[in-house]
């Protein structure tokens, strides 16, 4: 089995994950896998997609789970020796008017959208095959967030030498902060989103850095990427794009051709290398 190609994209049964697979089951010379942390409702977007005569897979991923994690991982590694593409799409946001406390928000929002998926990336990108493509899926928010930072930690943020155990201690301090209701004291914005997402986009910008040192000669190519704003639960019915509008960067990004040798290691909108 191990030369068939095979893509993953997490979160995807419904919004700009289960567009991005629809788009990957029609582009990708492979396998495609939807995930999603409830298996039935994962086997009812993959049902959606067959209906309009596409051939996804399911496997069950929930990104706030190691074992989960651990358990595609071996599933991959067994049945195609790897991964061709890995788009890391899963995410949650709290409404603008919930009113849970920000604290409870900056904890929650955290554990999935930034260290979920830097345990997805811990286990799955030693899988990525040469000339593989990863896609770390941002927001633009992450650059609004950016800007409402400290100098201080703008400039931490922007550190072409920060490690992924210093932006760790960032994330963790970040929701420390918002329990002790200091955090706009300590520079940082009221945004949880805005730094979750703030925290996938750097560690795109490390984890480029580390595949160049590491692994220079297989030409992988990993980006982070803002879809827009997109019609999905998450953003309301008012945002601008459709869901398969808004796949069109991440897709791009997923099937950089292996002739490419960029964009790598870059803030990606419209296509576009945005400056970080």
């Amino acid at each position: 089995m191990s030369n068939v190609q095979v893509a993953v994209v997490t979160g995807s049964n419904k919004g700009i994950g289960l567009a991005i697979v629809r788009a990957l089951c029609k582009q990708f010379p492979g396998d495609v896998y939807l995930t999603s942390r409830d298996p039935g409702r994962g086997q009812a977007a993959v049902a959606q997609l067959q209906q309009e005569g596409l051939r996804p897979l399911f496997h069950q991923l929930d990104i706030d789970d190691l074992q989960s994690i651990r358990a595609l991982r071996d599933f991959l590694k067994g049945k195609y020796g790897g991964i061709n593409v890995l788009v890391n799409n899963a995410g949650i946001a709290f409404k603008v008017h919930d009113t849970t406390p920000f604290a409870v928000q900056a904890e929650v929002t955290l554990k999935t959208n930034f260290f979920g998926t830097k345990n997805v990336c811990t286990e799955l990108l030693p899988l990525i095959k040469p000339y593989g493509r990863v896609v770390n899926v941002s927001s633009m928010v992450s650059s609004s967030a950016l800007r409402g930072c400290s100098q201080e930690l703008q400039q931490k943020f922007r550190s072409d030498s920060i490690t992924e155990d210093e932006l760790v201690q960032l994330m963790n301090k970040f929701v420390e902060d918002t329990k002790k209701s200091v955090h706009e004291k300590e520079g940082w914005p009221n945004t949880a989103y805005g730094v979750s997402k703030i925290g996938v986009t750097v560690l795109s910008r490390i984890q480029a850095r580390l595949l160049n040192e590491q692994r220079k000669g297989d030409h992988i190519l990993l980006n982070a990427c803002c879809p827009g704003w997109v019609r999905t639960d998450m953003a309301g019915p008012k945002a601008t794009k459709s869901p398969d509008e808004g796949a069109e960067t991440p897709v791009y990004l997923a099937l950089l051709p292996s002739s490419a040798d960029a964009p790598h290691g870059q803030f990606v909108s419209e296509k576009t290398v945005k400056p970080w």
